[in-house]
């Protein structure tokens, strides 16, 4: 559903992003780690079509990213560290409006049902989202997934600042978004989250995926170990 081919990313000098390869099938959940600066963010960046890249190729269910931007955003959805929802509407009148311009129209029921799958309570389906918590906003960005029925998820940070609990809540739906079939590629600082929900962990640092491993292989001890030793690696050469 994600295929990345020697994708690379230059600012003049500087290489945001330098000969990515990697893939993520249907059903997997695929957790890139690494510092500020590492080149995840640019590589989501790039597969939603914001910026283009310098050379390589990225495919969103096998279409072109940079040839048919458009058409690829109609396989996926996309959930910031902030997600942005209209502050001053409900999560039913978000989730319509986002629904709409993904060209889905559903009855109310329809709407509520998503929200209840993504784990919203009830009682805030009509309120307005600027009272909503991260979590809860979260939430809503799990349902316009569901409403589209997106084959391919991104996320960028979508744990940072949320507590324990809403955090593990947040893993249980990309847990059940995986039992759909949906592909999940997800950057985050969050080494224990990504040890309990990705099926892939890769480490990236400057620019480059340093590391990677099916996350059955290795315990959360040795993710860590791994992780310092490769953030320390240049700072140890130098």
């Amino acid at each position: 559903m994600i295929r990345i081919n020697n994708l690379t990313k230059t600012y003049g000098d500087f290489t945001a992003l330098d000969s990515l390869c990697l893939t993520v099938k249907e059903g997997e959940i695929y957790c890139l780690l690494g510092a500020n600066g590492a080149g995840k963010t640019t590589t989501i960046n790039l597969l939603l079509g914001f910026i283009k890249p310098t050379l390589g190729s990225a495919y969103i269910n096998d279409i072109n990213v940079v040839e048919k931007p458009k058409l690829t955003k109609n396989h996926l959805a996309y959930i910031p560290e902030n997600l942005m929802l209209y502050p001053s509407l409900s999560a039913i009148e978000n989730l319509d409006y986002f629904s709409g311009i993904a060209n889905k129209k559903f009855k109310k029921s329809e709407l509520e049902a998503f929200l209840v799958e993504a784990g919203l309570q009830t009682s805030a389906f009509h309120k307005s989202v600027a009272k909503y918590s991260k979590g809860m906003r979260q939430k809503v960005g799990i349902a316009i997934a569901l409403a589209k029925d997106a084959k391919v998820l991104l996320l960028d940070e979508p744990t940072s600042g949320l507590d324990p609990k809403a955090s593990n809540e947040f893993g249980q739906l990309l847990q059940k978004l995986r039992q759909k079939g949906v592909a999940t590629l997800m950057a985050t600082h969050d080494l224990f989250r990504a040890k309990e929900v990705a099926t892939t962990i890769g480490i990236m640092k400057d620019g480059q995926l340093k590391q990677q491993w099916s996350v059955d292989t290795l315990s959360l001890k040795e993710l860590e170990d791994s992780y310092l030793e490769t953030m320390s690696y240049n700072s140890l050469q130098s």
